[in-house]
């Protein structure tokens, strides 16, 4: 029996609306479901309220580990800081008065980022966000300028001196950004906020892959087998979560889409 627990990142299916995207994954049988801020605040902004999707979770049986994402908060000038977290403080609000545990912190952009800077900030946000129960975790993108691996994300992590900071784990960024899967056996299993789920294709060059390249587990060359024994070594046994960005996807049947998905992650953690 697999230890880790199964959720949707509602890019996989983007296109569909809001509070279908939270009937297909509870009925395609997942326990989460990741949801991404823009869309909250859109409907929100149309007149929705946030007690209608809590009740739609609610009446899933759904959690929701994280929402995504926090912006420029390590990239923003000192002019633009005092905004820029305002901003990161409403999502994180938002986001805890939708039960989630975490909201994935986006990395530094740019060339030659400021590890200190990036610690210090991140901690802000990470006490921010323990304050007001969904916490900060950063993540790591493989085709961002420097940010890249898994070792860049640990560095602010344990720069920021914070017994609760973590991470966000994602083998397509492993891959895209030239690090090593073996880099996991390194961490501890509560620097882990979550592990996104995805393959690579071996038939484009890593350098120029991004997001809508993203796969379906199995259908690209990752050993996800071995990226989830690694987990199992460490003791992890929190989310994988399905994150795709893919057009031919969002034109399928989004219940099938999330259907074949788990069954997929759920054959890779089997064999782990």
């Amino acid at each position: 029996m697999s230890p880790f627990r199964f959720s949707l990142n509602a890019s996989t299916i983007r296109t569909t609306p809001l509070l279908d995207k939270i009937r297909v994954t509870a009925e395609a049988g997942y326990e989460g479901i990741e949801l991404w801020f823009d869309e909250v605040e859109q409907y929100l902004a149309e007149g929705g309220k946030l007690e209608t999707i809590s009740q739609a979770l609610k009446d899933g049986g759904l959690a929701v580990p994280t929402m995504i994402m926090l912006r420029d908060w390590w990239s923003a000038t000192e002019e633009e800081y005092p905004r820029v977290f305002q901003t990161c403080l409403d999502r994180i609000k938002l986001a805890s008065q939708l039960g989630a545990e975490y909201v994935i912190a986006c990395p530094h952009r740019d060339k030659n980022p400021d590890y200190e800077l990036g610690a210090k900030r991140y901690r802000e946000l990470l006490e921010a966000g323990i304050e007001a129960s969904a916490k900060p975790a950063v993540e790591f993108l493989g085709f961002v300028a420097d940010v890249t691996t898994i070792e860049d994300a640990l560095r602010i992590v344990e720069k920021s001196g914070h017994p609760a900071a973590t991470l966000v784990l994602d083998p397509f960024h492993v891959f895209r950004g030239g690090g090593s899967m073996e880099t996991i056996a390194q961490l501890k299993p509560e620097q882990i906020a979550i592990s996104h789920f995805n393959d690579a294709v071996d038939t484009l060059p890593r350098e120029t892959q991004m997001d809508p390249d993203r796969v379906l587990p199995g259908d690209g060359h990752l050993d996800l087998v071995h990226y989830c024994r690694l987990l199992k070594q460490i003791g992890y046994e929190g989310w994988l979560s399905l994150e795709l960005f893919r057009e031919d996807l969002w034109q399928q049947d989004p219940l099938q889409v999330a259907q074949v998905g788990l069954e997929r992650m759920q054959i890779v953690a089997e064999h782990a």
